[in-house]
């Protein structure tokens, strides 16, 4: 038989070669999105106009011309305002915000006993970061931790009065710790019960849904401006004489009510979302209702809900600033405060103020943004095909 000649057959296979350029990469990417239609292209074009025109006059007023350090208002304002900067200078006065940032973010706080809040911070960060982090092993033990006994320990740091501690009224508290401390105990509430309501307003027994029905309706049909004044200087009418709760506990309770009425629906919404057959096939293995629920549907509800509930959370976070209505002082509100300060009176230091108030906002609820995109992503897989 005669030999054939194998030489032109490859042996070892062909290394893979990376995608052409037009399908990936930076120049992909833009053609796809900056420049993939005469729409697009018109868009991207106006809006490289619109930041080529903003941003220098941003990037001068935030950092070329601003002003970062002082002890008044002089440094901050100009010579016909009787300040030590040229006439129709225009920079940020982030003098003023070093100056009041410890009242930014304590409050009225003492400024001795100010290492308690910041240790309730560093608690609040190693519980909070290892329950974010999905390969962190013990969930159960860190979220006791995190969510009861974080918020006992936090309680006698920061108000005092034993174990040695001065005591410290609630009125004194403000900034960023009356934010986020409303703000923390409004998610860690807030969650739970509305999953209570929502599944109270789908029960089948009459006397349980008018209840959550009620509650939910009658909460979200009033602002939560309504809601604080209420707490604040309608309910000790309705008290005994002699009783009376701290001004900061029916804060937390009314903003803790208001955002579960909201997220109430929101888990509803998740709830009815389910097909019927995950509620029968639950219901052919034999569990009972409460399993049914733990096991079964609330899993998949709450997964497909997750933006919903964040919103929520960013809404609450945000919303904490309406406690100005009762006359308590979060970071917009202490910011707002010190714009009073003859000391500290000119032309930029209001808007120092507020940008910096907006950016701290910002970074809070971006961050939270961000987290619920991962965890979406995350736990994505059970719809992919």
């Amino acid at each position: 038989m005669q030999e054939h000649d194998m030489s032109w057959v490859r042996t070892e296979m062909a290394l893979a070669q990376p995608a052409p350029a037009s399908v990936s990469g930076p120049v992909a990417w833009v053609r796809r999105n900056l420049i993939g239609s005469v729409g697009d292209t018109i868009l991207t074009i106006l809006g490289i106009v619109i930041v080529a025109w903003v941003l220098p006059q941003v990037i001068n007023w935030a950092f070329i011309n601003a002003v970062w350090t002082g002890p008044d208002r002089t440094v901050c304002a100009t010579v016909g305002q009787g300040g030590i900067q040229p006439d129709g200078w225009s920079g940020a006065c982030w003098a003023f915000v070093n100056a009041k940032f410890g009242q930014f973010m304590f409050g009225t706080y003492p400024v001795e006993e100010r290492w308690r809040p910041i240790l309730v911070a560093i608690l609040f960060v190693a519980l909070l970061v290892p329950m974010l982090i999905p390969r962190v092993p013990r969930k159960g033990l860190n979220a006791i931790l995190l969510f009861l006994a974080l918020p006992v320990v936090s309680f006698f740091l920061l108000v005092g009065g034993m174990f040695g501690l001065p005591h410290v009224e609630t009125s004194r508290w403000g900034g960023l710790l009356i934010t986020l401390s409303l703000s923390f105990v409004g998610i860690a509430v807030s969650l739970p019960l509305g999953t209570v309501l929502a599944l109270g307003r789908r029960s089948k027994m009459p006397i349980i849904k008018m209840l959550c029905v009620i509650f939910i309706e009658a909460v979200r049909g009033i602002p939560l401006i309504t809601v604080l004044f209420f707490v604040s200087v309608m309910l000790p009418l309705f008290l005994p004489a002699g009783v009376t709760f701290d001004k900061y506990l029916r804060a937390l309770i009314g903003v803790s009510l208001f955002a579960a009425a909201y997220m109430a629906e929101v888990v509803r919404g998740g709830l009815q979302a389910i097909p019927k057959g995950q509620y029968e096939g639950a219901d052919s293995l034999g569990l009972g209702y409460w399993q049914k629920m733990n096991l079964i549907v609330l899993p998949q509800a709450l997964k497909l809900v997750i933006p919903g509930i964040v919103n929520t959370f960013i809404g609450m976070f945000k919303d904490t600033s309406l406690v100005l209505i009762i006359s308590m002082f979060d970071l917009l509100g202490i910011v707002k405060q010190n714009f009073s300060d003859a000391n500290w009176a000119t032309a930029q230091t209001a808007k120092s103020g507020l940008v910096f108030a907006a950016f701290v906002f910002w970074l809070f609820c971006f961050g939270m943004s961000r987290y619920s995109m991962y965890t979406e992503r995350r736990l994505d897989t059970g719809y992919r095909r």
